[in-house]
């Protein structure tokens, strides 16, 4: 219940406000004893007791990544989600710099492109230390200026992915933003236009340097005035190639990001192919060995069915030796018996024998039943019997 966002909180850039801290991040913070004790129960209006207490900025820190009490007050926002109207009391409170940068940092996660540029450039003329805690828990130096500078130009700070916003240039182009206006401007016109007034009077009072006016101005107003004038060259030199850095660094970005992109539809293509290409193979693997399976069938039944034509003919041949040795049988047992002294009746039975030597010799009595009856069969149409 600690840990909910306010349930009248407004989602921001379409998503929980807590979102904008990374899941690991936030789990190191609702851990945290500092979150635990000091941010429970905290408003906005008792949340500036706490960021007066600050002492120090940055994002986490140690072998453990401990997130800093800075962080902890980050995340207490963004849970509360304050109204406009403090934020900006944060921003130009001029006594407490962290309470000053701590309401930047949230303008620059929370607040629109033209807000962040109006609120947050102003702090450029902030020159306040600051000290910053570092990933390995030692500390460093840093200014107001610095720190903004860091907020509108990078993409990333105190381990906080912050989320893009349009180039300065760019909400200058379409009408959004005036061009920007240095603090240090207008000192310097009037410290021209009180120059220039200073040179006039003294050429009235000096009539010998009426017409030699530009001729006789001093050496070293001129030197100070063509520094100035330099100071604002560079500065403007300097706008200009931080704006085409910026120009540049865009256009990479959408460069890397279309290739990235076409690398990832190459890649869907590829996985989409491979899919296919593996559910036909898998498709064909089991075509064929339905196929093969109805032959084998088809085969295991064809030899079945050549097994029992083969067995009823062996058993319709035997039945015919059967019938014939039955016949022969009561054939022999039907002949008178032979008298003796009857030589010419002796040649019959030789012929028998040799008639049944020669029915020996045309291979019907064969032990395989296949290639007697083939013999058989070879028989009756007057050829060789088989010789196996």
């Amino acid at each position: 219940m600690a840990n909910r966002t306010d349930p009248l909180a407004k989602s921001i850039r379409g998503t929980n406000p807590q979102n904008l801290v990374e899941k690991i991040l936030r789990t190191k913070i609702y851990q945290h004893t500092y979150w635990k004790e000091q941010c429970f129960g905290l408003t906005a209006e008792t949340l500036v007791d706490k960021a007066m207490e600050l002492d120090h900025l940055g994002g986490t820190h140690g072998g453990t990544r401990k997130p800093t009490p800075f962080m902890c007050l980050v995340m207490k926002m963004l849970q509360i989600q304050p109204d406009k109207e403090i934020v900006v009391e944060f921003i130009k409170n001029p006594e407490y710099k962290y309470v000053r940068v701590l309401g930047a940092f949230y303008l620059r996660l929370t607040g629109m492109d033209v807000d962040v540029y109006r609120y947050l450039e102003p702090l450029y003329n902030d020159y306040r230390k600051l000290r910053l805690k570092l990933n390995d828990g030692k500390f460093t130096l840093t200014h107001v200026d610095e720190y903004i500078d860091e907020l509108l130009t990078k993409d990333y700070s105190c381990d906080i992915a912050l989320p893009r916003i349009k180039k300065r240039w760019t909400l200058e182009g379409i009408g959004s933003l005036e061009p920007r206006r240095s603090a240090l401007e207008d000192d310097f016109e009037e410290e021209e236009e009180k120059d220039e007034d200073d040179q006039l009077a003294d050429g009235l009072d000096s009539a010998a340097n009426d017409k030699d006016y530009y001729r006789a101005r001093s050496p070293t107003r001129e030197k100070d005035r063509d520094r100035k004038r330099d100071g604002h060259r560079y500065r403007d030199r300097d706008y200009d190639r931080d704006r085409d850095y910026d120009r540049d660094r865009d256009r990479d970005y959408e460069r890397d990001y279309e290739r990235d992109r076409g690398r990832r539809d190459r890649d869907r293509d590829r996985d989409r192919d491979r899919y296919r290409l593996r559910d036909e193979k898998d498709y064909g693997r089991d075509r064929e060995r339905d196929r093969e399976g109805r032959e084998r069938e088809r085969r295991e039944r064809d030899r079945g069915r050549r097994r029992s034509h083969s067995r009823s003919r062996s058993r319709s041949r035997d039945r015919k030796d059967r019938d014939g040795d039955e016949r022969r049988r009561r054939h022999h047992s039907s002949t008178s018996p032979k008298r003796r002294g009857e030589a010419p009746e002796d040649e019959p039975p030789k012929k028998k024998k040799e008639k049944k030597a020669a029915k020996k010799d045309d291979g019907t009595d064969h032990p395989d039943p296949e290639i007697a009856e083939q013999n058989r069969l070879r028989l009756s149409l007057g050829l060789k019997p088989l010789r196996v």
